[in-house]
């Protein structure tokens, strides 16, 4: 059931030649590449070089052996497609203009490196556009991205496929290029698609052995197959990657029969081939030069004079792409159909996935109450999700090795993994696993997860977790995830000072400056457990934003009478009203208590103050103008921010802050913060100090004072 629709190898050999007298792959090969050199000439810039050297894989990838439709680009079985080597998007567009992307006209692909405002050809892939699978630039993000959409397909496949019934077996083709295979995060998930034995994920890797800076081996000599072999992938060879049809379209085959391994697909190829710049890095990242585009088209058999030339026979040629993917959606429908006849319950629920939906009741797995003994926010995270997780199949949740410190391990939970695995501490799982061991590869850990989340948006809403400073190495991915808008949730424990003795390598005291500047991103750092499942309901809530979970390693207190879950959603409310108030104190998570008990000690020397909790900037700066003003009350009375970070950024919300200025040191995390003024009777000393100095010189409520 469910074949493929494409022709086989053998259907080669039988092509209808073109009218020049040459075959019609000849012909797609030499217009594509001078296609390719017209659109960059026509701004004087862009990639052209990799683009025209990936010709013969694009046709062996779109016209034999995807599975898609161009007049459906979100058919939920498709074969996705992740060009990881982004510059080279061109190659992308002009196969959608050539196959029947509707969006991608002639017209359009002429916008590439235009000043159109709306432009479908940016100058790397984004996946705003139809046939887009994730937004790639940084070099080796797009082929974790691609793990992930192989994991997504291949936990979905064992949850919901039955005999008779496979309603997910896609397939992810991953294009990279040299550099791809040297940045760091492209290797730990290289080594993690080979350990989980990912067999629906081809790369293919476009081996012009050119960088930017010249050829490869100026910075590396390494035998890649031999590496690759050694993370447990297939490796195949095409020496001829710039003409040789028949041999790619036999190596990928060869990669969808695949039954234990991913494999990768070493295609040789020569950078701008055909230019006067071949196989030099010139032919990277600049046109070639009117005069070159011009013996670019005479070397091709082509007109010189002519511009944006695609003979009606290249149409033709790829006109069955549009009714046999009409055809493939067609044929998945009516399989879905008997699925829901055969397996009601299973096929509602597969529904509610593919339409981006959690189960209705999923508030009801968070409890009501939580002790009032100090408890730290990590263990509170975990008391406020895990029952969430355990009965959401859209989660999937994972860890860089931090599994006893997270708190993320719910009761019953099964790993993902391929079901051979057998391990010396005796964990094992299966494809239908929920709970990902990532290993120590923070970065690959979020690229991977923005993939899982970009399968289909809504169906899976991945979970990672590790300690908070180690999401500086996650950085690049939890950017791209935020750019992507894709509902990625990154639980960041040992999120302060308090972390101890482990000292100021993992003290994170400046990172939340970046992730609250970061667009679209939602970092919230709950004060109890209150608030903590507050930033639970928001994270799950926000379908178009990633968020950060920022939580204590330490017992922080509990304070059921001021701090409301419901309240987290607003970024910022009156935790403790006072209407005799004097200075508004400002307390951020961890740092809640040095408010809360700095505020006795200021009113036993006479000074009132309320109290205002702000869980994230970013829900704070969605709230109306007169809320803000309600709840900061700056223009009656001064605020003071209470935070053991980097200020940067509170300087808009308060006139004064007792955060740090260095990093921080190795001692037990009470005796940390004792040593950088973060208790009770320092808190009131500066605070009084401040209000002393601020009614003598007005003009400090203008001056942000660090003190």
């Amino acid at each position: 059931m469910f074949a493929s629709m494409a022709p086989s190898i053998k259907d080669l050999s039988v092509l209808k030649p073109s009218s020049t007298g040459d075959d019609v792959h000849s012909l797609t090969l030499r217009v594509f590449r001078c296609l390719i050199a017209d659109l960059c000439q026509q701004f004087n810039g862009g990639h052209p070089g990799g683009a025209m050297g990936m010709a013969a894989i694009g046709i062996s990838l779109w016209k034999y052996i995807m599975k898609y439709s161009p007049n459906d680009p979100t058919f939920f079985n498709r074969d996705r497609f992740v060009l990881s080597n982004g510059h080279t998007c061109l190659f992308q567009y002009a196969f959608h203009h050539l196959v029947g992307y509707k969006h991608m006209t002639l017209d359009q692909l002429k916008t590439y490196h235009s000043s159109e405002w709306e432009s479908f050809c940016p100058g790397h892939p984004e996946i705003e556009h139809p046939g887009v699978e994730v937004t790639t630039g940084p070099l080796g993000q797009g082929i974790a991205n691609a793990v992930g959409l192989a994991v997504a397909s291949k936990q979905l496949a064992a949850t919901y496929n039955r005999e008779g019934f496979p309603v997910v077996n896609n397939t992810t083709w991953c294009m990279v290029g040299d550099a791809c295979l040297q940045e760091g995060v492209a290797l730990e998930a290289i080594s993690l698609a080979g350990h989980f034995k990912l067999n629906n994920l081809v790369v293919m890797y476009d081996n012009n052995q050119i960088t930017c800076d010249g050829s490869v081996d100026l910075t590396n000599t390494e035998d890649i197959n031999a590496k690759m072999r050694a993370c447990g992938w297939q490796v195949i060879d095409v020496e001829d990657g710039c003409y040789d049809i028949p041999r790619i379209v036999e190596a990928m085959n060869m990669a969808k029969a695949s039954t234990d391994k991913p494999t990768f697909i070493n295609i040789k190829t020569i950078i701008g081939v055909g230019s006067a710049v071949q196989g030099d890095a010139k032919a990277h990242g600049a046109a070639f030069g009117e005069p070159d585009v011009r013996n670019i088209k005479i070397v091709n058999g082509l007109d010189p004079d002519t511009k944006f030339y695609i003979p009606d026979e290249i149409y033709e040629f790829f006109a069955d792409i549009r009714p046999r993917g009409d055809a493939l959606v067609k044929e998945w429908d009516e399989l879905i159909g008997s699925y829901g006849k055969a397996y009601p319950e299973l096929a509602e629920e597969f529904a509610c996935r593919r339409r981006g939906e959690l189960r209705a009741d999923w508030k009801s797995f968070i409890p009501d109450s939580f002790p009032d003994s100090p408890t730290a926010s990590r263990k509170s995270s975990g008391l406020a999700f895990n029952p969430v997780a355990k009965n959401c199949n859209s989660f999937i949740v994972g860890t860089a090795d931090l599994s006893p410190s997270v708190n993320m391990i719910w009761s019953g939970k099964v790993d993902f993994q391929h079901p051979g695995l057998q391990t010396n501490c005796g964990i094992t799982g299966n494809y239908g696993g929920r709970y990902i061991h990532w290993g120590i590869r923070e970065h690959a850990m979020a690229a991977i997860s923005n993939g899982i989340a970009a399968f289909n948006k809504g169906t899976f809403i991945p979970v990672t977790s590790s300690f908070f400073m180690f999401y500086l190495y996650a950085a690049p991915a939890v950017r791209m995830g935020s750019l992507m808008e894709l509902q990625v949730i990154h639980v960041a424990t040992h999120d302060s000072i308090g972390t101890g003795e482990d000292g100021p390598t993992h003290q994170p005291i400046a990172l939340p400056a970046l992730y609250r500047a970061m667009p679209n991103l939602l970092y919230i750092r709950p004060c109890d457990s209150e608030e903590t499942v507050g930033a639970w309901t928001v994270a799950i809530e926000a379908k178009n934003f990633s968020s950060i979970i920022s939580l204590s390693r330490q017992n922080l207190p509990q304070y059921p009478a001021y701090s409301r879950r419901d309240s987290v959603k607003f970024g910022a409310y009156i935790f403790r009203e006072n209407p005799n108030a004097a200075v508004t104190l400002i307390g951020v998570g961890a740092e809640m208590c040095f408010a809360v008990e700095g505020a006795k000690v200021l009113a036993s020397r006479g000074i009132q103050t309320r109290i205002v909790s702000f869980p994230c900037q970013r829900l704070f700066e969605q709230q109306s103008r007169d809320y803000k003003r309600c709840v900061l009350k700056r223009y009656e009375i001064p605020a003071v921010v209470i935070e053991a970070y980097a200020v940067n950024g509170w300087e808009r919300y308060s006139d004064a802050g007792i955060n740090m200025k260095t990093f921080g040191k190795s001692l037990p995390g009470a005796e940390a913060y004792r040593y950088f003024g973060f208790d009770a009777a320092s808190v009131a000393d500066k605070v009084e100090g401040y209000l002393k100095m601020s009614r003598g010189d007005k003009s400090l409520r203008f001056e942000f004072q660090d003190l």
